[in-house]
């Protein structure tokens, strides 16, 4: 039986599938039977920063408001209240840790400089094997140039791996001007790990009521051709673990995606989708695959399709192919 063992920023996994944070870490019972049907590691869903200043205004709102109903009903009967802040997404990432035995990851995203630090340090109290930076920015401001978001993004790996002795990877957009170049200065500050593309929910237009609308899509495996693209090119030249997310619906996609080269891959949509007892049908098309070319660990075919090891390794980096494009006349 082929090995499917590899490693995620140098911790153990028995397969490359990890579940990535999403909705699934919200319930201990569908972590634990991640881990039934095979899954080498999970990432919980984030902690917001931002949702939890959200949370803090509510709360106070609403204590300011039953004050001024009846300030001696509420000195009377309702004791000292303090907002938890991050300490109930800490208390659920400790108990989903000891729930299960399989490597389990955090994912912060925070707000402040000295956010990032303290809530780092309080998730690798927690027992986690590793920690996912979720950094995202809308770059609206046309004051601010690009140079400056990626030294804010530099700058907090750097405090983050100063401040906590676990392995810290960075979970990238796909919208960086030079994303090789950024790699390489997430490298120099110590990163341990970059996941090839964060995902984000775009938001669309209501015509009838004129108005914003956020809606839940899952992706699609064409979505896979982005990440699929940098892993291979990125391959060979950073020492950092290149996770790969985002389109992986089937075995057939982990094979691609370690032929391009990944360490390991995230998966959520196709969980929900076809239902977590799919994480068994994705490792046994990945081992079958393995059986049928004749390989016996990952290691074997890793990167055998990233751009050092094709015959023609400019065709990651081609924008248009001039065949195609007269095919459609």
């Amino acid at each position: 039986m082929a090995d499917l063992s590899t490693t995620y920023m140098g911790v153990p996994l028995k397969n490359p599938l990890v579940v990535a944070a999403s909705a699934i870490s919200n319930y201990v019972d569908k972590v634990k039977r991640c881990e039934e049907f095979g899954a080498g590691a999970l990432v919980i869903r984030s902690l917001f920063e931002e949702q939890i200043q959200h949370d803090d205004t509510t709360m106070a709102d609403f204590l300011e408001r039953a004050a001024n109903i009846s300030p001696e009903i509420h000195s009377s009967f309702y004791p000292p209240i303090d907002f938890g802040g991050g300490r109930e997404h800490m208390m659920w990432v400790e108990k989903t840790r000891r729930a299960v035995a399989m490597p389990i990851f955090a994912s912060l995203n925070a707000v402040t400089p000295g956010s990032w630090v303290n809530y780092a340090r309080q998730l690798a109290e927690t027992g986690i094997d590793g920690l996912e930076i979720n950094y995202y920015y809308v770059a609206a401001d046309p004051n601010v140039p690009g140079s400056e978001l990626e030294k804010r993004l530099v700058d907090i790996v750097a405090s983050v791996k100063q401040a906590v002795d676990i392995p810290v990877a960075v979970k990238l957009s796909p919208f960086y001007t030079s994303i090789a170049h950024l790699v390489k200065q997430l490298e120099a500050a110590g990163a341990d790990a970059v996941v090839l593309f964060n995902r984000f929910l775009q938001p669309t237009i209501d015509i009838q009521d004129q108005a914003i609308v956020n809606e839940m899509v899952y992706s699609t495996p064409q979505e896979l051709k982005l990440p699929l693209r940098w892993v291979a090119l990125l391959y060979g030249r950073t020492n950092l673990d290149l996770i790969l997310n985002t389109g992986v619906h089937t075995g057939a996609d982990m094979v691609k995606a370690l032929l391009a080269g990944a360490k390991a891959v995230q998966v959520a949509s196709a969980l929900f989708i076809n239902g977590l007892p799919y994480i068994s049908t994705m490792l046994l098309d990945l081992q079958n695959w393995m059986g049928e070319h004749g390989y016996s660990s990952l290691d074997e075919f890793r990167g055998a399709v990233s751009q050092q090891s094709v015959r023609d390794p400019f065709g990651f980096e081609r924008a248009q192919y001039m065949q195609l494009l007269l095919a459609q006349e």
